[in-house]
C-alpha cells in the first residue's frame, strides 16, 4: 500500500499552515514526498472560500479584534467557516487518481462518518449539503441548542477543498470536538442559516480527547483512501 505521512502540528496559526500546505503540495506534485495528512488546531480564525459572501461575516471589525479572531480569504471551495482550539482540522495533501473533486469530498465525508462511529456518534451525509451531519434525533441531545434547532439535522464537520492543476489536494475538513461554540455566532456558517452547528461535547456524555480523535481519523483516512499511515 502507498504511504501517507501523518503530521501532528498542534496549535498553529492559519497562515503558517497554509504556507506549509503549499510547500508540501509542490513536493508531492514532483514525486519527492508521499501523500501527507496534516492534523492540527488553529487559534480563533474565520476563513472564507473563493465563492464566499462577505455578508456572512456577522461580527464587526471591533468585535473581531476584541475576540482575537483572524480573517482569511482562501482558495478553497465553500463559504465561511470557523476554526479554533478544540476543533480538529485536517489538511490531506495527496494526488487524486481515479477520483474527481466531488468524489473526493464524498470520500472525506465517509471517512469522518467512520471515525465518528468508532467514537460513539452516529452521523451521516445530508442530501444537497456538504459536510458531516447528525440527524435531528441525535441533535436533540444538544443542551445549549435552541429548542427549534433540536428538531433539525445539525452539522458537526465542515469540508472545503482545493484540487490544483496537477491534481494535488489542499485544505480539507474541520471536526468540532469541544471548541468554544459561541464563535460560530460571528458568522453564518457555510452560508447556511437554517441548520445548527454542534460538537462532540454537545452530543456525548463526555467529549473524547484530541489524541483519541486524531488516532481514529488517521485510521479511517488510511482505510478510506487506501494508504498505510505513518507518523
Amino acid at each position: 500500500m502507498p504511504i501517507c505521512q501523518i503530521h501532528e502540528l498542534g496549535l498553529i496559526d492559519f497562515q503558517s499552515a497554509w504556507d506549509l500546505q503549499i510547500s508540501l503540495a509542490e513536493e508531492i506534485a514532483r514525486g519527492e514526498r508521499p501523500a501527507s495528512l496534516l492534523l492540527l488546531e488553529h487559534p480563533h480564525t474565520f476563513t472564507f472560500g473563493k465563492r464566499a459572501d462577505a455578508k456572512n461575516l456577522v461580527w464587526s471589525p471591533q468585535e473581531l479584534e476584541q475576540r482575537g479572531v483572524a480573517v482569511y480569504w482562501v482558495d478553497r471551495g465553500g463559504d465561511v467557516t470557523y476554526h479554533g482550539p478544540g476543533q480538529l482540522v485536517g489538511y490531506p495533501l495527496l494526488k487524486l487518481e481515479g477520483m474527481d473533486h466531488v468524489g473526493y469530498v464524498r470520500s472525506l465525508e465517509k471517512m469522518l462518518i467512520t471515525a465518528l462511529a468508532r467514537l460513539g456518534l452516529v452521523s451521516g451525509q445530508l442530501s444537497g449539503k456538504t459536510g458531516v451531519w447528525v440527524q435531528a434525533d441525535v441533535a436533540s441531545r444538544c443542551p445549549r441548542c435552541r429548542p427549534e434547532d433540536r428538531r433539525k439535522p445539525a452539522k458537526i464537520a465542515a469540508i472545503g477543498v482545493k484540487v490544483d492543476a496537477r491534481g494535488v489536494t489542499r485544505h480539507g475538513f474541520a471536526l468540532n470536538i469541544d471548541p468554544q461554540m459561541e464563535y460560530f455566532e460571528g458568522i453564518i456558517p457555510c452560508g447556511i442559516r437554517d441548520y445548527p452547528v454542534v460538537s462532540l461535547a454537545d452530543l456525548l456524555p463526555s467529549a473524547p480527547g484530541m489524541a483519541q480523535v486524531k488516532r481514529e481519523v488517521a485510521r479511517a483516512f488510511g482505510e478510506t483512501f487506501g494508504y498505510e499511515t505513518e507518523a
